[in-house]
């Protein structure tokens, strides 16, 4: 009983569903929290109406508390962002989301994921090691930092098949 009600009064169980136009403004705040240079509410838009982008938003209760986005070619996707609200953080949401935005790239055909993450960053590397994701590339400098400083990323890759 007091898991449910638990539940309840945080808003309720989590659940991954696709993002709409109405969740641009909302995903850009994430965004914006989350990384050095968020990207606007447009470009959330913009991906929105596009084709070949999945995006899903994590919501509990009537709040979007995270997003996951992708972009599809053929057989292959390459995963763009994924973000969870700060306060969120630390109780395996991100791999819930992660997962099911995985199923319904799969569900698509999609046989081979790629992402990018920057080397420092072991939280994410964690994720993505757990999930499935191996190291296969390095770019040196690839992430600019608001002081200049360059950072370098790793290319990681999974097969869905």
């Amino acid at each position: 009983m007091s898991g449910w009600l638990s539940r309840w009064w945080s808003g309720g169980t989590p659940a991954v569903e696709p993002a709409s136009l109405r969740d641009a403004a909302r995903l850009a705040q994430l965004h914006g929290a989350s990384f050095h240079r968020g990207w606007g509410e447009g470009e959330f838009e913009a991906m929105l109406t596009e084709r070949n982008t999945l995006v899903h938003r994590l919501r509990q209760g009537r709040k979007v508390i995270g997003f996951a986005v992708s972009r599809m070619a053929a057989d292959e996707a390459e995963i763009l962002s994924i973000a969870i609200d700060s306060n969120q953080r630390g109780r395996g949401l991100s791999r819930d989301l992660l997962l099911t935005h995985l199923g319904h790239l799969a569900g698509r055909g999609i046989r081979t994921i790629f992402l990018e993450v920057e080397e420092n960053n072991a939280p994410a590397r964690r994720l993505y090691e757990r999930a499935g994701f191996g190291v296969i590339g390095r770019r040196e400098r690839y992430y600019k930092q608001p002081g200049g400083e360059h950072l370098n990323a790793l290319l990681m890759r999974r097969d869905l098949s």
